[in-house]
């Protein structure tokens, strides 16, 4: 069977595979264009989605609480919707930042899997394309926790492939 992203509010479904050629193609498509920068453009796009789609996942739902709570919804329940399964591992260090750890995290597996012949001089690393690959995901979360009133930055780190920790620090008032 081929996990298919959900959307309760119409029932519509999406393969996953075709979910990774779109982000493939973004990021490819906007470090061709020269008119902007391809990191803040696959920002604002990322963004938006993440604030759609948290929006249509909480419509009936009664509005989150405390910080933590917030951080927990999106382990659990949006992580499986958005990447196939929830986090491995949430961190705190209960001062506004939360380190959340997948150990195969779905968009960058294709790259892990395609190492050799990547890191020479005519093709980057494996972890330097997934930095591009990531800046998506990464936008996408903050956008939902920027819809639930969570003011934040979200950045990434894939030293190991395919796991990826994804940080999470709070912007304080």
């Amino acid at each position: 069977m081929i996990p298919q992203l959900y959307s309760p509010a119409k029932g519509r479904r999406c393969s996953e595979s075709c979910l990774d050629l779109l982000a493939i193609q973004l990021v490819r498509y906007y470090q061709k264009q020269n008119l902007a920068p391809a990191a803040a453009s696959i920002e604002a796009i990322g963004f938006r989605v993440g604030r759609q789609l948290v929006e249509r996942y909480t419509q009936n739902r009664p509005r989150l609480g405390e910080h933590l709570d917030v951080i927990k919804f999106i382990c659990k329940e949006f992580w499986a919707d958005m990447f196939g399964k929830t986090v491995d591992n949430l961190r705190t260090n209960h001062r506004g930042t939360f380190v959340l750890k997948d150990n195969n995290f779905r968009w960058v597996t294709r790259l892990s899997a395609n190492q050799q012949g990547l890191g020479t001089p005519a093709q980057p690393s494996a972890v330097e394309l997934a930095k591009d690959f990531l800046i998506l995901p990464c936008a996408i979360v903050r956008g939902a926790l920027c819809h639930l009133g969570v003011d934040c930055a979200v950045t990434a780190d894939c030293t190991s492939l395919p796991a990826c920790d994804f940080t999470i620090n709070l912007k304080m008032r």
